[in-house]
């Protein structure tokens, strides 16, 4: 187990930037997310920490050590890819042995070490099977072994699950997170799916054009992102948000955007700049009532499209000349082309100024 600390490392091809000052700590112990849309640079991010690539400028530190110098054999990192690599002509028990052979560990010490993965990972009977003879699942549970017979200080896992089917990828993730907890190792691992991010990690950094948008645990991230482009990419669906500017009609405070207009709640009124140049205000769908609830705001939406999804339903609405999705249980009598009163409580809004989050000073209604 290792802290790793990455102090302002940036990575250009040419004249592309690809991560630009990105500084990170990874505690002992933890499992922390690298999320983000694809072409963001948490693939890039993760070969530097490995020593694959050479960042352009910055310093990567293992355990407080500089290891910039060091290439990838003398790091003491382990990297599960997304492509298992293993060894097609090679046994189960010879891919896991492998890296420990090159580095001429005593026989017994090999032995008993694939003998503890093969324990933890339950692919004892698989030992004798060549990679053909297995399914994705197993070779991935087998790519894994051999990253952890190697006991390194870092586990780094590249988008590892993104080729096994639905079903398949949920059972491996929560196979995933047990593993972690058993070895109390460090892990960081690159996905571009939210919900695997929510459900493995300890710790989500969001990176979007090469930079950190938000560093936090996972129910922080989703109660309280930093800025439109986290609230749109976490959660399924995305928070509703709307573009608009701020407006005074008579003593009152509103959110315009489009046709629409918005009473502003009055707790977020203290933290307002004078006069700022965006705004952006948002909703999750799931805060979304179709009854009225206290301190809430009353809105009137047109039914456009119902998804059903089986436990609850999706609601595609129009506000005006805004487009809205609402979560709502199955048993609301609601039908497409309908008119219906939405319900936003106003301690459930998220409003962003010039991009940055606006949290209130004073708590909302109770």
């Amino acid at each position: 187990m290792a802290e790793l600390e990455l102090r302002a490392v940036s990575k250009s091809f040419r004249e592309q930037n690809v991560l630009r000052d990105i500084s990170l700590q990874v505690p002992n112990g933890s499992f922390t997310i690298l999320l983000g849309p694809s072409g963001c640079g948490k693939s890039t991010l993760l070969r530097i920490i490995a020593g694959l690539d050479a960042q352009t400028s910055g310093q990567v530190l293992i355990d407080g050590k500089e290891v910039d110098h060091l290439p990838p054999a003398e790091r003491d990192i382990a990297m599960v890819f997304q492509h298992y690599a293993l060894y097609p002509h090679l046994s189960v028990r010879e891919n896991l042995a492998f890296a420990l052979k090159m580095r001429r560990v005593p026989r017994q010490v090999i032995d008993d070490r694939i003998a503890e993965a093969a324990q933890l990972l339950e692919i004892h009977p698989l030992l004798d099977r060549k990679p053909k003879d297995l399914s994705g699942g197993q070779r991935q549970r087998v790519a894994m072994g051999r990253a952890i017979v190697r006991k390194p200080k870092l586990f780094l896992f590249d988008e590892p699950l993104s080729n096994l089917d639905a079903q398949l990828r949920t059972s491996m993730r929560i196979e995933l997170k047990k593993l972690q907890h058993r070895l109390q190792a460090t892990m960081i691992y690159v996905t571009h799916d939210q919900v695997e991010a929510m459900t493995l990690g300890d710790r989500i950094v969001v990176i979007e054009g090469g930079r950190i948008r938000q560093a936090d645990d996972p129910q922080q991230t989703y109660n309280a992102p930093a800025d439109p482009f986290v609230a749109s990419f976490i959660g399924t669906p995305p928070m509703n948000l709307w573009e608009g500017c701020l407006r005074t009609q008579g003593s009152e405070p509103t959110f315009q955007s489009g046709n629409m207009t918005f009473p502003l709640p009055a707790h977020f009124l203290p933290t307002l700049p004078p006069h700022p140049s965006t705004l952006t205000l948002g909703i999750r769908p799931e805060d979304i009532s179709l009854q009225r609830t206290p301190h809430s705001l009353r809105v009137e939406a047109s039914v456009d499209l119902i998804e059903d999804l089986g436990a609850d339903l999706l609601i595609h609405c129009r506000l005006g000349n805004l487009k809205l999705v609402a979560r709502a249980g199955r048993n609301h009598g609601i039908t497409t082309d309908m008119a219906t009163s939405l319900f936003f409580p106003v301690d459930k809004l998220h409003l962003f100024v010039d991009q940055r989050r606006v949290d209130s000073p004073i708590a909302p209604p109770a």
